[in-house]
């Protein structure tokens, strides 16, 4: 199979030496990418800013904002079989990137923002038969909007956690499943649940391949 993972925050620069982001580290994504590798499949990866090292037999791509990552992402995305898509993609930035850095001036300042592009809507609306894992980090009313997500995105699968899963190699996490299905995990690592959803593209990849489907 081919593989597409994205993983680490988005940066949106407020002038040369700002910029909106959060504080993910990236470790989930390059898991899955690295599981993925394991098990015998073609990967590539597009990550954010984050400070690991390019995952052996992996192609890797590094961006920085969620345009770029756009742009790359859904190159890769012709080709793929399956995306697993770990990145947390900043969803707004500034209307305007100033030049070089923004002096100190008043004790008020306004700063108006705009949507960034939304990667993984865009990569449902042309699914076809490719298998769509996302991520779903809420503070409040995860499981709602966690399946409202998982509707709206036309994904196979989605991982709901939490915000105090940033940085850290173990997570609790629901894995919520376009036919209603769901699994619980605590204190799971990310490597293992990272297993997990390489299996769970492998397993629908093989129902598309016995349904005599392709990806266009």
């Amino acid at each position: 199979m081919r593989i597409l993972v994205t993983a680490g925050p988005t940066r949106e620069h407020i002038d040369d030496v700002r910029f909106i982001s959060n504080p993910s580290t990236g470790k989930m994504g390059f898991a899955c990418a690295e599981a993925a590798r394991d098990a015998g499949h073609r990967v590539t990866l597009v990550t954010g800013p984050v400070d690991l090292p390019d995952p052996k037999g992996v192609r890797t791509v590094r961006v920085t904002s969620a345009e770029e990552m756009r742009r790359v992402a859904m190159t890769a995305y012709a080709s793929a079989d399956a995306v697993i898509a770990a990145a947390a993609v900043s969803d707004y930035r500034p209307v305007r990137r100033a030049r070089g850095k923004i002096k100190k001036g008043p004790s008020r300042v306004t700063l108006e923002l705009v949507r960034t592009p939304d990667i993984l809507a865009a990569m449902g609306r042309r699914k076809g038969r490719r298998t769509l894992i996302g991520f779903a980090l809420e503070a409040s009313r995860g499981r709602a909007h966690a399946l409202e997500k998982l509707r709206a995105k036309n994904l196979d699968s989605i991982v709901l956690n939490a915000p105090s899963s940033f940085g850290v190699d173990r997570m609790d996490a629901v894995v919520l499943h376009a036919g209603g299905a769901s699994e619980s995990f605590r204190g799971v690592t990310k490597r293992t649940l990272a297993r997990l959803l390489v299996r769970l593209a492998e397993a629908s990849n093989r129902i598309i391949s016995r349904s005599g489907g392709t990806v266009p």
